[in-house]
């Protein structure tokens, strides 16, 4: 069972070295979709990743078409605003994709479409000033939700002793 992050042409360097520290800290993969807002050697981003950038699993796609190519038929989830599950009733069991969309844009229609039966969204007030969860959060909030289904597996609880 693996549970591995998509983000679809992420602008904002922080949001996405958040995610980077956030998937080499739980083993999960990382694809990122171009064209991209930063350069992958950008100091915001690698900051914000700090010194996990060596222990992330990452795949960059060159377009969504090539992202489509090598994992369309796989088990794909999106996270949406226009999602009608939430994302708990999702089953992220066994081995999935969970893609985000860019922070501004979100997701194309042409994927909306694709996997319309695999749209989910995070709870959040109806209000016409409410937009979106921060990129960042959203996938934090997702990916430990997969890993609760997944029983945490491959994570293991390490005790540290303090002296």
């Amino acid at each position: 069972m693996a549970v591995e992050i998509v983000l679809f042409e992420p602008q904002i360097p922080p949001n996405t070295g958040n995610i980077a520290r956030t998937c080499a800290l739980t083993g999960t993969k990382l694809h990122l979709i171009k064209p991209l807002g930063f350069n992958i050697d950008d100091k915001t981003l690698k900051r914000a990743g700090l010194d996990y950038w060596h222990l992330l699993d990452i795949e960059i796609h060159e377009s969504l078409e090539d992202f489509l190519l090598a994992h369309g038929d796989k088990n794909i989830f999106l996270s949406t605003t226009k999602g009608d599950l939430v994302h708990t009733a999702c089953d992220f069991t066994g081995d999935v994709m969970i893609v985000f969309g860019a922070e501004t844009t979100g997701l194309p229609r042409s994927l909306h479409e694709r996997y319309a039966s695999r749209r989910f969204r995070i709870p959040m007030l109806d209000h016409r000033d409410v937009r979106s969860l921060n990129l960042s959060n959203s996938v934090a909030i997702v990916l430990y939700e997969a890993l609760r289904q997944q029983h945490y597996n491959p994570l293991t609880s390490i005790r540290r002793q303090y002296v």
